[in-house]
């Protein structure tokens, strides 16, 4: 149950990354939480609208998985695996602070998944 909480939670995280990317990304509140100037939003829109439609996807991956039920651990952790590598991979290269946001409840989700 915790597992299938905290793997929902992440999942709306991903659709609310979508809402921002494909749709606010060139408005004054998708540049605050980005950090970006207007001309940068403006040039990099489409861009950040295909990172949106990705996180959509691992929302997606994440909802279906619960919806699955027992039988979707595979689904579960294979999409929980890939909300990680990008939450690595995005501070990497881009924030430090997206692993928290993005990795770190993955790999809560991945940890209650495993324990259950």
């Amino acid at each position: 149950m915790l597992a299938n909480v905290l793997m929902g939670l992440v999942a709306l995280l991903h659709f609310y990354i979508l809402v921002v990317e494909m749709f606010l990304w060139d408005t004054p509140y998708g540049r605050k939480i980005f950090g970006l100037t207007a001309e940068f939003s403006a040039r990099t829109k489409a861009l950040a609208a295909n990172q949106g439609l990705y996180n959509g996807f691992l929302g997606a991956g994440l909802i279906w998985g619960v919806c699955i039920g027992a039988a979707g651990i595979q689904v579960k952790v294979f999409f929980l695996a890939c909300v990680v590598v990008a939450g690595v991979y995005g501070a990497l290269t881009v924030n430090k602070k997206i692993f928290f946001v993005q990795a770190v409840p993955a790999l809560a989700a991945l940890a209650a998944l495993w324990f259950s």
